[in-house]
């Protein structure tokens, strides 16, 4: 590491609080499937911003597509209608089958968003007697690190030292058809999933077991809401992960890869039954559904319209699942999951913490991430050719030793 990456580096420790612990690498430039460091050194990125970065780095398409809205005007608030708004509600409510789109910025927002909407359903709709709502989620979740999501999640890191707690979730294990059927009661309002469980390592529920949720949630008049922030938008080989089930949820929570890595963009996406419980003044955002925001959304799902970024995903998935599933039992790799490109790998602790193996694979010229201990996730940008996602493999194979 030169002094010039150090200097970089322990100047981002001494003046940013700690909440992340990047590897040390400083980025300074980006295209494609590749970035690279101040130093001029080359990184194949096998993490694609957790899947914010689907279409690369500076796609060119959303790259014009934002240089043209910069030039016409980029925020107006919702105070004011703009000429990009209802272009973007209408094709992203079509894109997902639905009727109304409520956008807001982050994926947390998005979450806390779908949160408000299925209580304020559940009360105005359902009839639930007020204060009483109650939403199941499964342990191990990710959906973000607000005061109310974190309240429902079962990672320490993530919970420790926030509460008080925001009552009114009920956890049950993932993938476990009986125990959501044994929570659910009159006062259930909503069952809140990620399709795939991409924080938790790339898990990939037992067959049948979205369809099942689907079925249990419509015989109690509960809202099934997809958290597809991660899970959409090309990644698993199909638009939504729960199309590999054949299962169209009440609502689907986006984000990430819908603003292209260009700006950050979410949305909350359902039946007027649903959004249209919200009047004016009750939920907002200043930038929610701003024009630059509209402009690169529309991009992003012009490109989606062509299933090309799909079927990629689809054909250079099963490739990588081929080639990582050759390295189970070998004495390295313990277990592999996932979908489309898309994959948790993980390692046998005598090889290295996932930190360790992220660390030796950044000196290669390759970055992935690591989560939970020797677990390391691997999800390039959906346009990274075979020869490059198989020189990336290569790396590993070489800093296993396989």
């Amino acid at each position: 590491m030169s002094s010039t990456t150090e200097k970089a580096i322990a100047s981002a420790e001494a003046h940013s609080a700690h909440n992340y612990h990047p590897l040390p690498v400083v980025v300074a430039t980006a295209e494609g499937a590749w970035m690279t460091d101040i130093e001029g050194r080359r990184y194949l990125d096998m993490l694609a911003g957790y899947s914010a970065l689907n279409f690369g780095h500076g796609n060119r398409r959303l790259i014009d597509a934002a240089k043209a809205q910069l030039e016409r005007v980029t925020l107006t608030s919702r105070a004011f209608h703009h000429d990009r708004f209802a272009e973007f509600c209408e094709q992203l409510a079509d894109f997902c089958g639905m009727e109304m789109v409520l956008p807001m910025n982050t994926g947390a927002e998005a979450v806390e968003t779908a949160v408000k909407t299925a209580r304020k359903w559940g009360y105005r709709v359902k009839g639930v007697p007020d204060g009483t709502a109650k939403i199941i989620v499964a342990a191990d979740n990710f959906h973000g690190r607000t005061t109310t999501i974190v309240s429902f999640s079962t990672d320490p890191e993530a919970r420790a030292d926030y509460g008080p707690y925001t009552p009114g979730f009920e956890i049950v294990p993932y993938g476990d058809l009986a125990a959501l059927r044994d929570a659910m009661t009159d006062n259930t309002v909503a069952v809140l999933l990620e399709p795939i469980q991409g924080e938790a390592g790339v898990l990939v529920p037992p067959p049948g077991y979205l369809a099942g949720v689907r079925e249990l949630t419509r015989q109690r008049n509960v809202l099934f809401i997809a958290d597809e922030i991660q899970s959409g938008l090309g990644r698993t080989g199909r638009t939504f992960a729960c199309e590999h089930e054949g299962v169209v949820p009440d609502m689907y929570v986006l984000g990430k890869a819908l603003g292209g890595g260009v700006v950050p963009v979410s949305a909350v996406v359902s039946g007027a039954a649903v959004l249209g419980v919200h009047r004016p003044g009750e939920h907002g955002s200043t930038f929610g559904g701003n024009p630059l925001a509209c402009a690169v959304a529309l991009e992003v799902l012009a490109m989606l319209r062509t299933g090309e970024y799909q079927q990629r995903a689809a054909e250079l998935g099963e490739h990588l699942h081929q080639e990582l599933g050759l390295l189970v039992g070998g004495g390295a790799v313990e277990a592999v999951r996932g979908r489309g490109l898309w994959a948790g790998v993980d390692i046998n602790p005598s090889k290295g913490t996932g930190r360790e193996i992220s660390e030796r694979l950044m000196q290669r010229g390759v970055l992935v991430k690591d989560t939970h201990g020797s677990t390391i996730r691997i999800a390039p940008p959906l346009v990274i050719s075979k020869e490059d996602l198989d020189w990336g493999l290569a790396q590993l194979r070489e800093v296993l030793g396989a």
